[in-house]
């Protein structure tokens, strides 16, 4: 049980950060762009990259704190930096080809899925 707690904790704080931080980035630059993501994918990244060494090469994270923070706050806050992530660790094992098939997977799926999900809604 304290693990689903701390995992919906995590989900109730990280979607709460990526509210505030790109709202505030899009009054702060505006919204020609998507500077709020950007922003929220790259802070996403950075935080996950510094908690996966801590989990994996430092051991300083129980098991319910790595759940709260990059199961549940980071994967609110952007599942962007979960892509980034595993295909790093894919990377480091040597599975180039593999890291490269997610990644660009990813995006061609994703563009891929929204235009279908965009065309059969279209249709209604």
């Amino acid at each position: 049980m304290q693990k689903w707690v701390m995992l919906l904790l995590g989900g109730v704080f990280g979607t709460a950060g990526r509210y505030v931080l790109a709202g505030a980035v899009y009054r702060w630059l505006g919204t020609g762009f998507p500077y709020g993501t950007l922003a929220v994918n790259t802070l996403g990244c950075l935080v996950i990259g510094f908690l996966s060494t801590l989990v994996e090469d430092k051991f300083l994270l129980s098991s319910e704190t790595r759940l709260f923070w990059m199961v549940g706050l980071l994967g609110a806050f952007t599942t962007f930096s979960t892509l980034i992530y595993e295909s790093w660790r894919l990377m480091q094992d040597g599975e180039m080809l593999l890291a490269g098939v997610n990644l660009l997977g990813s995006l061609a799926l994703g563009l891929f899925a929204l235009w279908l999900g965009h065309l059969t809604a279209s249709l209604l």
